[in-house]
């Protein structure tokens, strides 16, 4: 696309976007159009479509910012059409698609704004996306989804669980990447979820999981997961992975569950005969947050390049908390926990500008670091997360 092409359709999207809740009335007109004229779609979709149109916005500004960026877009796009033989969806999907996007962009921006050419323009944008999709679909030779058998359930915080299952044949992924997963109580409801483990021969593969106060599924999948059931996964997505470059020192922040790519990732780096020095950040609100702490710390002793660094908002357990638990322990390897803000915490130590940085946790955990970082001096095309936040 020629610079005028992609500057038509940036200025439409980011004039929507700008508008009070103007990403959400872009979504819903999105759908309301797409199930009116194309009722057959609808059942690709779950009943509830909060999560679905929250994603699809961050999905269309993520493509739109990087129309000039092939190296980062076209990847991009072409996991998300491997990831979305999980559907069954064909060309005629896309059309469809790319007709109602069109057709709500056009009435949300009216007349005043939307012209010949820019409906031109995104012709040729939403030509580009399906083709790239299509194509990375067609040349995939991988199952569309794959059913793993829950081997092990194990519920380490009253919303945290870890679960572990078996594959019916192995996924080759990238430790540091995520997937979409589904449970056989929330059908069409796929959530994506990062591994804590590398890629095996044996197929076995671990997840962890928050349950999110109000969710459809997570708390599902903390409290009601049973050994034996069947979940479905679909392509691995995502851009994080261990660097090649054995040179280039590493920073990675984590919270939460956020740590399990991260840990995938110093997993995968042990098999290797040299490594940088990587320094690892990992936080939480409470002590007891910081869940993996003895693995970590196993890994820290057995790893010279490798340094741990704990990092708790508050000093003290909650009372829930207290009062099953016995005396903290002590983990080894790992150095002092640091209390604070980890964002904070972590640009505190200066701009870390010899590093790869990579965060993982919650969007705002993710946004807050990551504009802490470069305030205190570290470059922006050194810092890496999920695309989607």
């Amino acid at each position: 696309m020629d610079s005028r092409t992609v500057a038509l359709i940036r200025t439409t999207f980011k004039a929507v976007a700008a508008e009070d809740g103007g990403p959400e009335k872009l979504a819903r007109s999105f759908y309301a159009i797409l199930f009116t004229e194309y009722p057959q779609v609808r059942d690709f979709f779950p009943a509830a479509l909060d999560a679905q149109r929250d994603r699809l916005v961050k999905a269309i500004a993520y493509v739109v910012d990087r129309l000039e960026e092939p190296e980062q877009l076209l990847p991009f796009l072409a996991q998300l059409g491997r990831d979305h033989r999980k559907y069954g969806v064909v060309g005629e999907h896309y059309v469809a698609v790319g007709k109602s996007l069109k057709a709500a962009l056009e009435s949300y921006a009216g007349t005043e704004l939307w012209t010949d050419e820019i409906g031109r323009a995104w012709d040729e944008g939403l030509n580009v996306i399906a083709t790239t999709m299509m194509e990375a679909a067609d040349r995939e030779t991988t199952p569309p989804v794959w059913t793993g058998t829950v081997i092990e359930h194990r519920e380490v915080l009253r919303n945290l669980a870890i679960v572990r299952l078996k594959l019916d044949q192995p996924i080759q992924y990238a430790a540091g990447q995520y997937m979409s997963v589904q449970i056989p109580s929330r059908p069409r409801m796929w959530r994506y979820l990062s591994p804590a483990i590398p890629a095996n021969p044996s197929g076995e593969i671990e997840f962890h999981i928050r349950g999110v106060t109000g969710g459809w599924v997570s708390p599902a999948m903390v409290g009601h997961t049973k050994v034996g059931e069947k979940w479905l996964i679909g392509s691995p997505l995502g851009g994080l992975g261990v660097p090649r470059n054995t040179r280039r020192k590493m920073l990675m922040i984590g919270c939460g569950t956020g740590i399990a790519p991260l840990r995938a990732q110093l997993m995968a780096m042990t098999q290797r005969r040299s490594n940088p020095k990587v320094d690892l950040f990992v936080g939480g609100h409470y002590p007891c947050d910081l869940y993996d702490l003895e693995i970590l710390g196993q890994l820290a002793q057995a790893n010279k390049w490798l340094t741990v660094t704990p990092v708790t908002e508050s000093d003290e357990d909650p009372w829930w908390q207290l009062s099953n638990s016995s005396e903290p322990k002590e983990h080894p390897g790992l150095q002092p926990r640091v209390v604070g803000q980890i964002g904070k915490v972590v640009a505190s130590f200066g701009a870390w500008d010899d590093r790869d940085v990579q965060i993982v946790g919650s969007p705002s955990m993710v946004q807050t670091t990551k504009f802490r970082l470069m305030a205190a001096g570290t470059s922006t095309k050194n810092i890496r997360h999920d695309p989607l936040f």
